[in-house]
């Protein structure tokens, strides 16, 4: 087969006289799909039949180069040419060939830079090896190659975080060769005419170079700790070794096939089942024609630790921002926080002190509402009170353009009763930041029914501009995130109430997976937050509903959680947990009031308890359309409260779980709920079963 003949696929064939410019085009991010590596060796095998040439281009179109592997094929058998089929090809044969990267070169898209002889970049460019963010090791050369461009450490910390690196950076680590200062396909044409004079520069032909092996062990002790010592980050980091030791042919060998082996477990379904689910949350739930406006001049109304957190991450994304509080007080409290912020980033090399004097500069704090006219979005993150937030949002809606988005950062109140204190209730919304703001990933975008759909868009757009992973959500008690918690935090107490210590609790889920327990993170966030919202539903709550009081004698008692020092815990000068003889004094306390006989719960009954309510709710939810779908469920679950990433998710740990124990656990609960129990139809949670990732299970 001729350049020609694959002219009609993914991979196009041309020439610039005697080097040959081989172009993957697979829009929109260029995916290694099996169209692309088949038209890349038919390209590849043209180079070296033609005697013209001297060597090949490997070139993207569009944006980039490519991003990875095409991840759909990664459920089923992958078809040959696999990709290291390819990057022989490119080693084995007689001429150069040079890959020039733009945009991004990541996982297989950098491995196959690497079998190539020079990796050139453009400014700007990506590259990586992000496997193990999906469970899997890099199963194409990339830990033998890679360790041999940068050393042996280096490649751990690389290969296990799934770091991107950005060329400079790049370059400095030796991962590449150069970085095109002037046209990239000049550039790297250029550099095929130079090479073919010299012979080929194969990497596998080299070794890595020596390390300490005290270096070596720290690397892989740093990449285990973070990586949570998961199985894959063990594989990658014996992979990694054996580039100092083994034969490249049998290294090779040996990590394709354990690349093979996890591609196909349980770990690397549930992980593939997030990407896929963060592609699908990218669909609107409204209609909206064109793009959605950008929004680039911000304020947040409120320093406290969640508007100086808001503040700081649109600070990171390169926006100017204003802070306002009436507090002068709390807008130097802000003022430190954030200099401290920055101070520790530069100590830690996360930014130059350049850059974070750019950031500090962009940030200007006020007492007052005047001057927000120019403002494009103000964010209030004042106290959780109906009350204090309409006056705020009437006050506001006095003081900017009547087009100006005002988003509600409230985590439990109703966006409509918020938005009807505005002259322009269209323009009012929720956007929900889960705290640290600076931090955390999630953001629940929360309409009701009359939002304009254009703000809802630039709203949703404005957050992904923050790195952000926006959810949308309609207006609903809750939402979606603490809705769903609040019924697996009740449940919780509802077991400690039947005879399960908190401890017992938070270590039953903590060994599940969890990050931390449900009356760790209460004492994290706080007892008085989720005591305020039990106040707030004292009017409305049936007198047969079966209600815990323990909490609230916390609460009474001046128990917020680590903030004074003692909740459901008690906490040391190092602030680290210990369980308090006065917490089970109340429990006993609060538990013969209600007249109930306590007993001994397994770890296991109170995992099956826990997720049960956490399913129940979820899908209480998709039944009142509170999201788009369940996968939305699994992306807030994991990246807003804890979930276990490895799981999937709630709805994806449910689909691998025998129906009989789902079923058990759901009883159980509507057992201990009474009679105001509400039970979820369960079957609700699957219509993305056959979603890419989905069906996976143990191997």
């Amino acid at each position: 087969m001729t350049g020609q003949d694959v002219a009609n696929t993914q991979v196009r064939f041309s020439r610039q006289g005697d080097v040959a410019v081989i172009t993957i085009d697979n829009p929109p991010i260029n995916a290694g799909s099996h169209a692309v590596r088949y038209g890349l060796l038919a390209c590849l095998a043209e180079v070296e039949a033609d005697a013209a040439l001297i060597g090949a281009v490997l070139i993207g179109a569009g944006k980039t180069f490519i991003t990875g592997s095409d991840l759909r094929e990664f459920d089923k058998p992958i078809e040959e040419p696999q990709l290291p089929t390819v990057i022989s090809a490119i080693e084995q044969g007689a001429k150069p060939v040079v890959a020039a990267l733009h945009g991004a070169a990541l996982g297989g898209g950098y491995e196959l830079a690497l079998g190539c002889d020079q990796r050139i970049a453009a400014p700007g460019t990506i590259v990586g090896l992000p496997e193990a963010t999906l469970g899997l090791i890099p199963g194409a050369g990339g830990t033998q190659r890679l360790p041999r461009l940068t050393g042996v450490p280096q490649a751990i910390a690389l290969i296990c975080s799934g770091r991107r690196v950005e060329a400079r950076e790049a370059l400095a680590l030796g991962m590449i060769d150069r970085v095109a200062e002037n046209d990239l396909l000049e550039t790297a044409v250029a550099a095929v005419r130079a090479q073919a004079g010299q012979g080929r520069r194969r990497i596998m032909d080299t070794m890595p170079p020596a390390a300490d092996p005290a270096a070596v062990e720290a690397a892989a002790k740093t990449a285990l700790k973070a990586g949570k010592h998961r199985p894959h980050v063990l594989e990658a980091i014996a992979a990694i070794k054996a580039s100092a030791h083994l034969p490249p042919a049998d290294a090779l060998a040996q990590e394709r096939a354990t690349f093979q082996r996890l591609r196909v477990g349980r770990e690397a379904f549930a992980l593939r089942h997030l990407f896929f689910a963060e592609r699908a949350a990218q669909q609107p739930a409204f209609a909206v024609e064109g793009k959605p406006r950008r929004l680039d001049r911000p304020a947040v109304i409120g320093a406290g630790t969640m508007g100086i957190g808001i503040a700081i991450a649109m600070l990171e994304a390169g926006l100017p921002v204003r802070l306002v509080d009436p507090d002068a007080a709390a807008i130097e409290r802000a003022g430190k926080r954030v200099a401290a912020y920055y101070e520790k980033n530069v100590a830690s090399s996360r930014v130059s002190a350049d850059t974070a004097a750019a950031r500090r500069g962009a940030l200007t704090v006020s007492d007052s509402l005047e001057g927000l006219e120019d403002c494009d979005i103000v964010i209030e993150a004042v106290f959780e009170d109906l009350e204090v937030k309409r006056d705020l949002v009437r006050k506001l809606a006095a003081s900017v353009r009547p087009q100006t988005i005002i988003a509600t950062n409230t985590s439990y109140l109703s966006i409509a009763a918020i938005a009807e204190a505005s002259s322009h209730p269209e323009h009012v919304l929720g956007l929900h930041f889960f705290s640290p703001a600076e931090i955390m990933k999630l953001v629940e975008v929360v309409r009701y029914d009359k939002a304009d759909h254009a703000d809802l868009a630039a709203v949703t757009a404005f957050a992904r501009r923050l790195g952000k992973l926006p959810i949308q959500a309609s207006d609903s008690f809750g939402f979606i995130g603490n809705r769903i918690y609040a019924a697996y935090r009740r449940q919780a107490e509802f077991l400690v109430e039947e005879g399960a210590a908190p401890e017992e609790v938070d270590a039953a889920l903590e060994e599940f997976g969890f990050a931390m327990g449900p009356f760790a993170v209460t004492d994290l966030s706080g007892l008085d937050i989720a005591w305020r919202m039990r106040r707030s539903q004292d009017a409305t709550r049936p007198a047969t509903e079966r209600y815990v009081t323990i909490a609230d004698r916390l609460v009474e008692l001046g128990r917020l959680g680590r903030k004074s020092g003692a909740g459901w815990y008690v906490y040391r000068e190092d602030g680290k947990r210990a369980p308090d003889l006065l917490v089970r004094t109340i429990i006993d306390e609060e538990v013969a009031k209600t007249g109930r006989i306590r007993r001994q719960i397994e770890a296991s009954d109170i995992v099956c308890r826990c997720l049960a309510a956490i399913l129940n709710e979820a899908a209480l939810i998709i039944a009142e359309g509170v999201c788009q779908r369940a996968s939305d469920i699994d992306l807030v679950l994991v990246n807003g409260y804890g979930f276990p990433k490895h799981e999937g998710g709630p709805v994806f740990w449910m689909s691998g779980q025998p129906a009989d124990e789902i079923a058990r656990g759901q009883a159980e609960i509507a057992a201990a709920g009474g009679s105001e129990f509400r039970r979820g139809d369960l079957e609700l949670l699957s219509p993305d079963r056959n979603s890419p990732g989905r069906a996976g299970k143990s191997t």
